[in-house]
């Protein structure tokens, strides 16, 4: 079974065509600068290299079908034609609360999604456009959407409700919702197979901390609190993102800075984090390198984004009452070794002893990086949303 899974933004399309279900990728690439001038195509050749093809994009529709263009091309192509594709699946973003789990996109689940394009104004539009693209070429195959919010839908009322009127949440939908849910769900399921353990019985801090970075408290699988809110920016000190602050300190600021909503919205989302306070760059990598040539500001940037990690990991194992399992997945929780040790120094009050040689050794790939001795199992788990998508659309569609 070919499944393709796009994903897809507002001027790019990633993708990935996998053999199903021996989750065998058989294609992948992207699209960036849609619209845009200097737009390309990028993907990988049978021999594994990269190849490069720039060319008028002007929407999406044209970008999906220059995706179709690559895989069936008859050098490098891996289809003969399009009728090998058997289904298509799309990452989503904000589906609200009426959507609790990866669904056919029939037209009633798509009025829904577009329902909540105000609480995902940047993505969710975009993913729509990679539907309807599908839609336009390949009228007849069956598409999947897999919802970054499905994930956290189980969390209780008390987690998801913000203490303000209630009447906010009953008129406008105000309340948490969470994202990187498909991470989330992907790292939490993927541990218990790693670690030959039932899920059930088992409390598990998954740890997703990349430029975008989240937290989530799964309890017998399922979610039951997450760091981000009713957007993306809640939570976790993050690349661009500030993160949980004092709500007094917008109006404050907008009134002393003479700033518009829209420009305190950029600020918090774009401007701030680990590239606000270190007024340099966003980029952990970068930040070290400035950290270890002594600039002090890349310095108070790094550990102020390692206390929040240790922060809310003690917070989770307070909201669960213990935690037997702490993942960390993403582009940091994978490769940044000092970031997982950062994250559980002076945890071994709750039984986190974490293997120091061990953690130092791993960067990208599966592994236990606490001691034998621990209480709590630390993991590396890299993530894999496409394959969660991949696997989501064949059961859905088989």
């Amino acid at each position: 079974m070919n499944v393709l899974v796009l994903n897809c933004g507002s001027s790019s399309i990633k993708y990935k065509l996998f053999d199903m279900p021996s989750q065998t990728v058989k294609a992948s690439g992207g699209i960036e600068k849609i619209g845009m001038p200097g737009a390309f195509i990028k993907f990988s050749m049978p021999d594994g290299s990269k190849k490069i093809e720039e060319m008028p994009i002007p929407e999406h529709t044209a970008g999906v079908q220059k995706i179709f263009d690559v895989l069936t091309n008859a050098e490098y192509g891996v289809l003969k034609s399009l009728n090998e594709l058997d289904a298509v699946g799309h990452r989503m973003l904000h589906a609200g609360s009426k959507i609790t789990k990866s669904s056919i996109l029939t037209q009633e689940v798509l009025d829904i999604f577009e329902s909540c394009n105000d609480l995902g104004p940047l993505h969710n539009p975009a993913n729509l456009k990679g539907v309807n693209a599908v839609k336009a070429l390949l009228p007849n195959i069956p598409q999947v959407g897999v919802f970054d919010t499905a994930f956290h839908q189980t969390m209780p009322d008390y987690a998801y409700m913000y203490p303000l009127p209630y009447e906010f949440y009953e008129k406008y939908g105000v309340r948490r919702y969470g994202f990187h849910g498909t991470s989330h769900r992907y790292v939490s399921k993927r541990v218990c197979e790693y670690l030959g353990v039932d899920p059930q019985g088992k409390k598990i801090i998954t740890c997703h901390v990349g430029n975008g970075g989240s937290y989530s408290a799964v309890v017998d699988g399922k979610c039951v609190d997450t760091s981000m809110g009713m957007t993306p920016l809640e939570g976790i000190m993050m690349g661009t993102r500030c993160g949980e602050i004092d709500p007094a300190i917008i109006p404050y600021i907008m009134k002393h800075a003479n700033l518009t909503a829209e420009e305190m919205d950029t600020i918090m989302n774009k401007k701030s984090g680990l590239l606000g306070i270190s007024g340099k760059t966003s980029d952990m990598r970068e930040i070290q390198a400035l950290r270890d040539a002594g600039d002090d500001r890349a310095r108070l940037a790094q550990e102020m984004y390692f206390y929040r990690l240790r922060k809310e990991i003690g917070a989770y194992a307070a909201a669960m009452g213990g935690v037997d399992i702490i993942v960390f997945t993403g582009g940091v929780g994978e490769n940044k070794q000092n970031a997982r040790e950062a994250a559980c120094k002076g945890l071994e009050f709750m039984g986190v002893e974490l293997d120091l040689e061990k953690n130092n050794q791993v960067q990208g790939e599966e592994a236990i990086i606490s001691t034998p001795n621990s209480k709590v199992t630390v993991c590396v788990i890299p993530t894999d949303e496409e394959l969660m998508i991949a696997l989501d659309t064949q059961s859905l569609t088989k």
